[in-house]
């Protein structure tokens, strides 16, 4: 058996709380905010199932002997990480990148967390024991996980146990029976369509926090646990031909409340442990393993925006300006750089115990190079488009009145296109640049690494500086110095 869509839709159908526009959502699957979502969700797992891509996609999970994602699939070859990214790349496509937590991306975060298992074994046998049994419970479910790593954006100058009680969630009982939780967590991006939510604290603790310096994993929709959705660009899409991405890749985002949220001990990895809490990110591979996944995605939503980018010019018929050539000369170098970092990192990966995981040091140059490169790839993507977004149709229902379609199609000429054709790309273009859900991605893909200063600390951290001073200081010793 292979998991497929319609198990992934049913299972949905759970009774979590979810509140959107003041009401709560009944049935995320046929919310008129989340439906489409939704059914993308499924069509991965459609995808998965087929006969087409099943060896590709998924492998016999050996607990179970069912077929699985490869994303829970746990590399111990340089060859092995090469075809999970084969399999990854390829589940990006149906929603082109623009699912930044599908659900291979905390899969990664957990398998990693199970290479790494022995760590919390150090502090406590019962955590890694929870570990170990977290990661192969959601493999063999193959679940759709999420998570929420980020407190609320509060007083930074306070620490956070200085700040409002029962603000950021914190342990607020301890039994013979688990953890009791309160408090917020954010973001929990894709969380109406998981099935479970790892929660964790990527942002450094210090002493006195030790309360909020827990990492488990509960169903959404656990008892207690309340998903407060930002707006919903689906809900607004007025047809798929006006927001051919927005209405059907809006993964949404949602403030997550824990209202005394019961947590047993097989699913608390970290219990109030600064230390242990900084070392399940930055003391294994799951960091890098985790985000190694969103190299892999980034790489499709890219070259999807260069394809975006080099029709335009042919609609326009202006690829053979010299100084449009260049453009896309420039963004075409700058795709090729990321996915040339995505093999370089593999490459120069290494064996962590029996498993194999891609360099540290590539990886974050990476993070800190997209960071930078999607709000350019966004404004070249405008440059090239020109008035071209702008001077569109009110919406589909235009071509329904005869008189407006026959001067649309009278204005919206090209060479190598209808106009209907033209209109339709120059739509697609304005979705994933300039309308609200468009926006989103570029905050998204600018923040989702963290903070700019963050990753490039990790890059600082990670670059071999004692290498490259072996350089500098052999060829200092080379030549003499004054008077010598």
């Amino acid at each position: 058996m292979t998991k497929n869509g319609s198990d992934h839709v049913a299972s949905l159908r759970d009774g979590r709380e979810v509140y959107i526009d003041g009401e709560r959502a009944d049935d995320v699957t046929t919310h008129p905010a989340f439906r489409n979502a939704v059914a993308s969700a499924g069509a991965l797992y459609d995808m998965q199932a087929s006969p087409e891509f099943e060896e590709l996609l998924t492998y016999e999970s050996p607990g179970t002997g069912d077929r699985v994602n490869r994303a829970w699939q746990l590399p111990k070859t340089y060859e092995d990480l090469a075809n999970r990214r084969r399999a990854l790349i390829k589940w990006q496509e149906p929603h082109l990148g623009f699912l930044g937590r599908s659900p291979d991306h905390v899969a990664s975060a957990v398998a990693a967390m199970y290479m790494s298992a022995h760590v919390y074994d150090e502090i406590d046998p019962a955590r890694g024991a929870a570990v170990r049994d977290y990661y192969r419970h959601a493999r063999d479910s193959d679940s759709f996980l999420t998570y929420t790593i980020v407190n609320p954006q509060t007083n930074k100058k306070q620490a956070t146990h200085e700040q409002d009680a029962d603000l950021t969630l914190a342990v607020v009982d301890e039994d013979a029976e688990g953890l009791t939780v309160r408090g917020a967590k954010m973001l929990a991006t894709s969380g109406v369509l998981a099935n479970e939510l790892f929660v964790s604290g990527v942002q450094p603790l210090q002493q006195g926090d030790e309360r909020h310096a827990v990492s488990f994993a509960v169903p959404m929709n656990a008892k207690g646990l309340q998903n407060l959705a930002r707006r919903s660009y689906e809900a607004s899409a007025t047809s798929t031909f006006d927001h051919p991405v927005s209405s059907r890749f809006d993964e949404t985002d949602g403030v997550i409340f824990f209202d005394d949220v019961k947590v047993p001990w097989d699913r608390v990895f970290v219990n109030q442990d600064v230390d242990l809490l900084r070392k399940q990110f930055h003391g294994t591979p799951v960091h890098v393993y985790q985000n190694y996944q969103c190299n892999l995605r980034l790489i499709v939503k890219l070259k999807f925006l260069a394809a975006i980018a080099h029709r335009i010019t042919e609609i326009n018929s202006t690829t053979d300006f010299p100084q449009v050539r260049e453009a896309l000369g420039q963004l075409a170098a700058e795709v090729g750089m990321v996915e040339a970092l995505i093999h370089g990192m593999e490459v120069k990966g290494h064996q962590y115990g029996e498993y194999f995981v891609p360099d540290p040091a590539l990886l974050y140059s990476s993070q800190v190079l997209t960071q930078q490169l999607y709000p350019k790839v966004i404004h070249t993507l405008r440059e090239l488009s020109g008035g071209g977004v702008i001077m569109l149709p009110s919406s589909e229902a235009d071509f329904s009145n005869p008189t407006v379609a026959d001067k649309i199609r009278r204005v919206q000429k090209s060479a190598v296109a209808s106009p209907d054709e033209r209109v339709k790309l120059f739509k697609l273009a304005w979705d994933v640049i300039g309308s609200e859900f468009a926006s989103r991605h570029v905050q998204y893909e600018m923040f989702y690494n963290g903070a700019a200063f963050v990753v490039r600390g990790n890059a600082y951290r990670t670059f071999d500086w004692d290498d490259s001073r072996a350089l500098l200081d052999d060829f200092l010793g080379s030549y003499d110095g004054p008077l010598e």
